[in-house]
């Protein structure tokens, strides 16, 4: 019996340890699932074809919020799995320390951001870092790793909207040029534009388009 009471304490005594880093790690949850999924191209993507239709405010940033998590939830399946199996069951369980579990839940991300990343942008923020040239990839700290896999997930976002940004752009010139021949210079071409684009948009069945092809983009 006597010989269970250290144990007991020690237990007790970690108790407080494990809540305070629970807290800690929802606290910092929103930042991570931001920063290191899917979500910031699927989302600046979704944003940049409402604002080339031409409606900044439908649909509403909560809708196109909710959408972007569902998709990012799509993408990161294979990755939340294998964070599921390799990290929190065995810490479930407990068969992993949190020092363990921490460990085997980036490794997956890890593995996701370096996927998607550029090696000019890992050189840049390397350098930024003052980190010796020619390291090995996997040895990239997430230091360096998230902020070159954001920036290359703007750019990969950027070039989406330019290529869905073209087809409105040419029917804004059209109506424009159109009003202009006609005499109509004191009607607003967005008047008339944004019915077209909406039936353009439409009858592509535009959104479906947009999705697969912003969650096709992802290696």
């Amino acid at each position: 019996m006597d010989d269970l009471l250290p144990l007991w304490s020690h237990a007790r005594a970690s108790l407080p340890l494990d809540a305070l880093a629970g807290l800690t790690l929802l606290s910092v949850l929103p930042f991570v699932a931001v920063m290191t999924t899917s979500f910031v191209r699927i989302v600046v993507v979704l944003s940049l074809v409402r604002s080339a239709i031409g409606s900044p405010t439908i649909p509403p940033n909560a809708v196109l919020t909710g959408l972007a998590l569902m998709l990012t939830l799509l993408v990161m399946t294979p990755t939340l799995q294998t964070i599921g199996r390799d990290a929190v069951t065995p810490y479930a369980r407990g068969r992993l320390s949190q020092s363990a579990f921490l460990k085997r839940a980036i490794a997956p991300l890890r593995a996701f951001m370096l996927r998607q990343a550029h090696a000019h942008d890992l050189a840049v923020f390397a350098r930024i870092a003052h980190r010796p040239p020619g390291g090995s990839v996997t040895d990239v700290p997430l230091s360096v790793l998230v902020p070159a896999f954001v920036v290359g997930e703007l750019r990969s976002a950027f070039s989406i909207g330019v290529a869905l940004y073209l087809p409105f752009l040419a029917i804004d010139l059209a109506v424009a040029a159109i009003l202009m021949s006609l005499g109509m210079m004191m009607l607003s071409p967005p008047i008339i534009s944004l019915p077209l684009k909406l039936l353009l948009f439409v009858s592509v069945d535009g959104w479906a388009l947009v999705c697969a092809g912003v969650t096709g983009s992802f290696r």
